[in-house]
């Protein structure tokens, strides 16, 4: 069907989702869920309601401190050509929602300041509803929004495409990466080309971050070559540049709290830390190892960051989780007596026999929080005590995930 037609067959579909009626055709899954989220949690569908514009200063702050700035010529390559001819403009966002950059056809530009679509405009699900910016930084994936599928009417005449773009050091969320424009622009291949672009983009980060752990390896290298015992040189996100007196790890999982001085990590025990030009310099304390923490809190209330807390005789600690790790750990603590490789793939992927990827990421878990779970079944051990914090609507839990258990969780409250 042409554009017209879909944009009318949408709006029904619309409609009856939100006077509780049987649709005409169900929603697209991400669709759906986001316009769930859109209802429990107020957003007006007629109106949106956007928060201030940010001030200039803080937009080149985030502009400065933000690591998109470093990918901007790999994405106006890729992206701003074929926008401006498509009558679309490429807009970038960070990791909040907040436009920092938009460019592309003068025509289309006008037209987004009617809509708010701004320089320092929030753009997040909660503010705007179910759009291009917002929905993949909540899905976690590269989503279209055509027409009707906005959440808020006012913006049933844009289309709008957006990846969401991770930082390959650590797997935080940075931002999207968005094509938007007039509904009667909208093409298919445009969710393809934003993909491919934002993975050239990310694939550029990371060959930054080799770079940098080549310089910190100069430096590290001939202090290590002196020293005895355990020793390590990390970047500031744990990536490990060089090592001693050790077998090689790929990387050191950092607390977020870490500076100078005498500290507790899970994988080596009390360590000294000194400073190093792009980095640090960490050295294992030879001593009997501290008692084992015996308290953990998994935090999977906030919509986009998770994190694991762990107290314990050594002190306390955090992760930030990724999105794999923030599903599985919530699916071993919401099952204390444990779970089977097989029965954690099916709660994961729908699929018994992906035993080797539920595997593979346990393994990767054991990295930061070690002892403290168990196996065969995989659970958390029986003498710590593990307590979950939640969102305050279940409809909010772990939105990007598409595992069958989280979702089969969420869609008990529909």
């Amino acid at each position: 069907m042409d554009a017209a037609q879909a944009t009318r067959l949408l709006k029904g579909v619309r409609a009856a989702a939100l006077s509780g009626q049987q649709p005409p055709l169900v929603p697209r899954p991400v669709i759906g869920e986001s316009w769930d989220r859109m209802l429990h949690s107020g957003v007006d569908p007629d109106h949106d309601f956007r928060t201030g514009l940010l001030s200039v200063e803080e937009i080149e702050h985030r502009r400065r401190s933000s690591p998109l700035a470093q990918v901007l010529p790999v994405l106006r390559e890729g992206l701003v050509s074929v926008a401006d001819a498509a009558q679309h403009i490429m807009v970038v966002a960070d990791g909040e929602g907040r436009v920092l950059w938009r460019e592309g056809s003068a025509s289309v530009l006008r037209k987004a300041d009617g809509h708010g679509f701004e320089v320092g405009a929030e753009w997040s699900e909660d503010v705007v509803g179910t759009n291009g910016i917002g929905t993949p930084l909540i899905a976690r994936r590269p989503v279209q929004v055509f027409s009707a599928e906005h959440f808020v009417r006012t913006h049933h005449s844009w289309t709008c495409t957006g990846a969401p773009l991770t930082d390959p050091r650590d797997g935080r969320l940075l931002g999207v990466i968005d094509i938007s424009g007039p509904l009667d622009t909208m093409h298919p291949a445009t969710l393809a080309l934003v993909t491919s672009v934002t993975r050239l983009a990310e694939a550029e980060l990371r060959h930054l971050h080799l770079s940098s752990l080549d310089r910190l390896r100069s430096v590290a290298a001939p202090m290590l070559a002196r020293m005895t015992g355990r020793a390590l040189a990390v970047d500031v996100h744990g990536w490990t540049s060089a090592v001693t007196g050790m077998p090689p790890v790929r990387r050191l999982a950092l607390p977020r709290s870490f500076s100078a001085g005498r500290t507790w990590l899970p994988s080596l025990g009390t360590c000294t830390v000194e400073p190093l030009p792009g980095g640090w310099l960490v050295r294992a304390v030879e001593e009997p190892e501290a008692e084992s923490p015996t308290r953990i809190v998994l935090d999977v209330s906030n919509a986009r960051r998770w994190s694991v807390t762990v107290t314990g005789g050594a002190g306390t600690w955090s992760h930030e989780l990724s999105p794999r790790h923030a599903e599985l750990l919530y699916l071993l603590a919401t099952n204390r007596a444990g779970r089977s490789a097989s029965a954690l793939a099916e709660d994961m992927f729908g699929d018994p026999a992906r035993k080797v990827t539920v595997r593979a990421e346990l393994s990767r878990v054991r990295r930061y929080l070690g002892p403290l779970l168990a196996h065969r079944p995989y659970r958390f051990r029986e003498d710590v005590d593990v307590k979950v914090i939640t969102p305050n609507h279940p409809a909010h839990l772990l939105p990007h995930s598409t595992a069958p258990a989280v979702r089969s969780t969420r869609a008990t409250t529909r």
